[in-house]
């Protein structure tokens, strides 16, 4: 069966959803911890020049790209990518943007059901009292231990997590909440959920601002001793390969670039609708919410009550300390302590579940536009699918980390990496046939080189509302590809090696989820382009 593709109500709702996709739980969570641990405002440099030269660029390839599909009747990279190439490998090569963030969307929802049931504890007041002490480890020790006892870290098994019933229930709850949103719609669902979670954000956010801005410690730090920590440029740290990669890294997590959920977005855009602006804004809302509130609750939060030193030790620790550990342990010593611990975790999970449903759509997607499937029916798939698997993060120590170097972080860069190389470089390749005719292959790579990106640039400036200065289109071109390819291959040979040999069984049985998943999808490629017209797959 045809199904008929459903688009956006509203341009707001649009650019709200988009924004609610990039605004997760890495904004708030990652985002402090990446600054923190990276000498807070040496870390900011890289960071606002890698948003420049990294992250709209590719935000911008993503939206054009998911356009060019819908119009064509196709919300993945799997058709995009097939559609732009002309090659049988290609359809292959784009599957990577549903199996990412399936894959991520996997432990990424079980993260989210934390948030939920954090909110609950403290709704009821049932979380740890911290002892008054300048120790910094026997300060956080009891959040330490209460957040062992939600995921079942206390378990004597050096294989198996056992967490309690409580948060397994609270799993469920989100997984069925997520797969309700995805099930009624783009329009009815998605957006709905965006026009208000978004606002909800926004609010509870600035309301924890103003409370973090009045703290004060013994010691007489304030507000002002946090905001100089993010914001004090450090200028030696451009030297620094290790801040200028982590930088990168976070524009990747901050703006959801790699997974291929805002190509999935873009392609229920109404005809001749505009991608520049839409992904400008979007792009900007999410920085706002990543820089102005993410760092100016954490981080400040933080600086105040343990220093910056301690704030940096506290971050080198892990990435859920600042959020799960030190905020909810600094709430317990202040009055009100309770509602504003409920209020930051109510905001991390309305900020989780705006990026899950995004993660979810482009698998839905892809069994709609590629099988003809009622949404109902892809929904019920998606949820089965995602049900049985999560079980491995869930259980299985170590599993988590596993999918999320692989998937998570390797994986956005490669997939990314593909996407600059189709939107630039072979988008307008058709067109240049003649030009190619008789030339050696170094004349064809230099005709490419120069002409190419114009079809691109082209492509993206198609019913703009705004004029894209044209130092973009050298950006977009060859500084952002040259950009991740550094960051490939600088993890290739300083962070690869040390990755390559699991430490656990567990990281074997991760691999293999993740060759399980990679196979299956080839398979339904495979089986889609078989359906089509009746021909045989290549």
């Amino acid at each position: 069966m045809i199904h008929r593709r459903e688009q956006w109500g509203t341009r707001i709702g649009l650019i709200l959803a988009v924004a609610g996709n990039a605004i997760g739980l890495g904004n708030f969570l990652r985002f402090p911890v990446q600054a923190a641990d990276n000498g807070g405002g040496a870390f900011m440099i890289p960071y606002m020049i890698s948003f420049i030269l990294l992250g709209i660029p590719l935000i911008w390839v993503e939206w054009a790209l998911g356009r060019y599909g819908g119009e064509r009747g196709h919300g993945t990279a799997v058709a995009v990518f097939d559609l732009i190439w002309r090659h049988p490998v290609a359809k292959y090569i784009g599957i990577f943007g549903v199996l990412i963030p399936l894959v991520v969307v996997v432990y990424y929802t079980y993260i989210e059901s934390w948030t939920l049931l954090y909110s609950f504890f403290h709704l009821i007041n049932e979380v740890p009292n911290t002892p008054l002490t300048a120790d910094v480890k026997d300060y956080l020790k009891p959040f330490n231990e209460f957040l062992g006892s939600i995921i079942g870290a206390g378990s004597t098994s050096s294989i198996f997590y056992l967490p309690p019933l409580q948060t397994y229930l609270f799993f469920l709850i989100t997984l069925l909440l997520n797969l309700y949103i995805i099930y009624k719609g783009v329009s009815a669902g998605i957006e709905k959920v965006a026009k208000i979670a978004m606002p909800l954000i926004f609010i509870m956010a600035i309301i924890l601002v103003v409370r973090v801005f009045t703290l004060t410690s013994p010691d007489g730090r304030n507000f002002l001793d946090g905001l100089g920590f993010l914001w004090n440029p450090d200028f030696s740290a451009l030297l620094d390969p290790k801040v200028w990669l982590a930088a990168a890294g976070q524009i990747f997590f901050t703006l959801s670039i790699g997974f291929g959920a805002i190509l999935t977005y873009a392609s229920y855009l109404k005809p001749k609708s505009d991608v520049a602006l839409n992904g400008l804004a979007s792009a900007s809302v999410n920085e706002f919410a990543e820089v102005i509130l993410g760092g100016s609750i954490a981080i400040t939060a933080s600086v105040i009550f343990f220093g910056i030193a301690g704030t940096q030790y506290i971050a080198s620790e892990g990435a859920f300390n600042l959020g799960f550990m030190a905020l909810p342990a600094i709430f317990a010593n202040i009055p009100y302590g309770a509602f504003f611990g409920f209020l930051w975790f109510l905001l991390l999970f309305f900020a989780g579940i705006t990026s899950s449903i995004a993660l979810m759509q482009p698998a839905v997607s892809f069994l709609e536009d590629e099988f003809g499937l009622s949404r109902d029916k892809a929904v019920k798939y998606l949820g089965g699918f995602l049900f049985i698997s999560a079980h491995i993060p869930i259980f299985l120590k170590g599993a988590l980390d596993e999918l999320d170097f692989w998937v998570g972080t390797f994986g956005l860069v490669i997939f990314a990496l593909f996407e600059v190389i189709t939107f630039v470089w072979i988008l307008g390749i058709r067109d240049l046939k003649e030009k190619l005719v008789g030339k050696s292959l170094i004349m064809k790579v230099l005709i490419v080189l120069k002409y190419s990106p114009e079809y691109a640039w082209k492509e993206l400036n198609r019913y703009a509302d705004i004029r894209i200065p044209r130092v973009f289109y050298y950006i977009l071109s060859y500084i952002a590809p040259f950009f991740l390819i550094v960051i490939l291959v600088w993890w290739l040979f300083t962070t690869l090696p040390a990755k390559l040999i699991p430490d656990h069984i567990n990281g074997w049985i991760a691999r293999l989820f993740i060759l399980f998943v990679f196979i299956l999808g080839v398979i339904l490629v495979k089986k889609a382009w078989e359906l089509k017209n009746g021909r045989t797959s290549s």
